[in-house]
């Protein structure tokens, strides 16, 4: 017996829920064909106010964490977007026009982004961190400390899974929480991913999901007070240089637009640190 198909309504996620968007507004999602994928719900400026609150709440918590901690949960990621690799490929084979094999290759470079940012969790302090010589009987030591939240617009082109990853994982790999917004043409796997996210062991909060419009969003994140970082990888379309001036109101950190999908890079952890520096007595024997 035939039946009906059920499309999805894929939803935003914050604070490790999945409401819909407060306003009730939802757009199409198409497959690179034209045909109907299925809906997504189209964030407000409520929305982004809720998953900032939400980024706070949980910031203390996951900063709190150990590094090896943050390490285990990066790497659960992985292995739980490694376990629904199937699910990932049809989803952008569908929405991106890519064959199989593209697509698993997008997937797999997306698992070992999740592994890579991993490894650095308990690693990168000792890098981007030293001991300072002084000339006196003290130990001064500089040590990086989270930004805080974090506001993502993520690549908005194609390989939408892995520009997703590779602007969400080095933000959290020193304690930061995020809220970003997914690839409008492409939000599914963004969604999917925070799936994972929910079901794994990542505490609610700490990442955040709206689809929708940059263009709406980005202005509210980039002014919004209890935001502490803009990363506006994939803002190039917008007009970013007001998203960097509204950010200078606030002193927020910025990373400005660059072209595709950023490589793995220890300078984009370090991005989102502060240097705490703290002097010391030596003892006198």
């Amino acid at each position: 017996m035939s039946r009906l198909s059920i499309p999805k309504t894929y939803k935003l996620y914050i604070g490790g829920a999945f409401p819909r968007s407060e306003s009730g507004r939802s757009y199409e999602v198409l497959a690179a064909n034209g045909d109907f994928l299925a809906n997504a719900a189209l964030a407000s400026r409520k929305d982004a106010r809720d998953a900032v609150v939400a980024a706070r709440g949980a910031q203390s918590g996951w900063a709190g964490a150990t590094a090896y901690n943050r390490a285990q949960v990066l790497y659960r990621i992985a292995e739980l977007l490694e376990g629904r690799r199937a699910q990932f490929v049809d989803e952008l084979a569908s929405s991106e026009g890519l064959t199989a094999a593209v697509a698993g290759r997008q997937v797999d470079e997306a698992i070992d982004t999740w592994v890579w940012y991993a490894g650095w969790c308990d690693k990168f302090a000792q890098i981007s961190g030293s001991g300072n010589p002084v000339a006196g009987p003290f130990f001064n030591i500089s040590v990086p400390e989270p930004t805080g939240v974090v506001a993502i617009v993520a690549p908005q082109g194609t390989e939408s899974l892995l520009g997703f990853v590779s602007v969400v994982a080095p933000a959290l790999v020193a304690g930061n929480t995020v809220v970003v917004v997914a690839s409008q043409q492409y939000p599914l796997s963004a969604i999917s991913l925070a799936e994972v996210f929910a079901t794994s062991d990542v505490p609610g909060g700490v990442v955040n999901v709206l689809t929708g419009s940059p263009a709406e969003l980005a202005p509210w994140l980039a002014s919004h007070a209890d935001v502490n970082a803009l990363d506006l990888t994939g803002a190039g379309d917008l007009d970013w240089v007001e998203l960097q001036i509204s950010a200078a109101d606030t002193l927020k950190r910025v990373i400005e637009p660059e072209p595709g999908v950023p490589g793995r890079s220890l300078d984009r952890v370090v991005a989102f640190t502060e240097t705490k520096t703290v002097w010391h007595t030596k003892a006198l024997i």
